[in-house]
């Protein structure tokens, strides 16, 4: 019997580093609306991505999916460029 595993999340974001072998950092920002004052903030989170054999370089606009666990940081694959 065949289980299909559904993703959990979908991000879009830029590729900060791509110094360390098959990971990539890559920063998502996002809107939040702040409780008390009602401005909208712009918050960056930095996700640990696997990159197999390198192909996203520093500056490209990713989409990165999430995982199970490939290591104690990186829990998001790359999925195209």
């Amino acid at each position: 019997m065949e289980t299909k595993i559904a993703h959990k999340k979908i991000l879009r974001g830029t590729v900060m580093s791509d110094k360390m072998t098959d990971t990539a950092v890559v920063a998502v920002s996002r809107y939040v609306k702040h409780p008390k004052y009602k401005k909208y903030m712009k918050i960056t989170k930095r996700y640990h991505a696997h990159n197999p054999g390198n192909k996203a370089k520093e500056g490209e606009v990713v989409v990165i999916r999430s995982c199970r666990p490939l290591s104690k940081l990186k829990s998001f694959e790359i999925v195209f460029a």
